[in-house]
């Protein structure tokens, strides 16, 4: 059977690249309004820079797939974006297409599941490495079981998330494209190696960082749970809401500083 993905595709240059699509957007003019980028968050809870606009206000500047937004306090240097979906595939476009804009540091805050029992709803797991089992991150690095997120960015996010009064889990994500055909032998495997949780996004934006030389981690926000070896969920969302804006809010801080 033939195998889509050639042995040595990730050495082989695009014919596409992420500098020809930004160029071609500056040429339309429809480039978001946003000059002096060095961070993006990416943000997968909708309606969360509406939420937090009073204590960090910010600007609709353009749209890429999403809504991108302009946090203002940063004078421009750090964006929102969101509304774009899920998975490692948008997420990496995304990211090269803000590294082709200037950008230099790239946080994700998504929610995911947990796989350790005393991880519970509403929990916060900085990601300092991330499982490949995706598809996007081997289009960009050799075959590996693991990708590491950047460990400065990521002991930065963990401290601002500390100073928010939560203590955030630090390890390792699962990163999968089939949230749907997570089998009970993998949960098992993951939990035995310390796995904290598994989500969509993360190996994809981690795979990025290191092959453009920018600095990427990303935080989880525990919602559900397959640590029993079956599907829980919590009774109420009030604590998971309050996770993701603290979340949001030590990302911007972290980002920004």
């Amino acid at each position: 059977m033939n195998i889509p993905i050639q042995p040595d595709q990730f050495t082989r240059p695009s014919l596409l690249t992420a500098q020809g699509i930004v160029n071609y957007r500056r040429h339309l003019g429809r480039m978001p309004r946003i000059p002096d980028l060095e961070g993006v968050l990416f943000c997968l809870e909708r309606g969360l820079p509406d939420r937090m606009n009073r204590r960090f206000p910010v600007q609709l500047v353009g749209r890429m797939n999403g809504e991108l937004y302009s946090v203002k306090k940063t004078k421009g240097r750090v964006a929102v974006m969101t509304n774009f979906g899920g998975g490692s595939p948008i997420v990496a476009e995304l990211a090269e297409e803000f590294i082709a804009m200037g950008a230099r540091r790239l946080i994700l805050m998504t929610w995911g599941g947990s796989l350790q029992l005393d991880l519970k709803a509403g929990d916060i797991v900085v990601c300092n490495q991330a499982v490949r089992d995706e598809g996007t991150s081997h289009h960009y690095l050799p075959p590996a079981r693991y990708v590491p997120a950047d460990p400065e960015l990521t002991d930065c996010l963990a401290a601002s998330i500390r100073r928010l009064e939560r203590q955030p889990v630090t390890g390792p994500t699962w990163t999968t494209d089939a949230p749907y055909r997570e089998t009970l032998e993998e949960v098992q495997q993951y939990q035995s190696e310390g796995v904290n949780s598994v989500e969509m996004e993360a190996a994809g934006l981690f795979a990025i960082g290191q092959v453009r030389h920018v600095q990427t981690t990303a935080a989880v926000v525990i919602m559900d749970s397959l640590a029993s070896l079956k599907w829980e969920v919590p009774d109420r969302l009030d604590n998971i809401h309050h996770s993701l804006e603290i979340v949001y809010a030590a990302a911007i801080e972290a980002l920004a500083g």
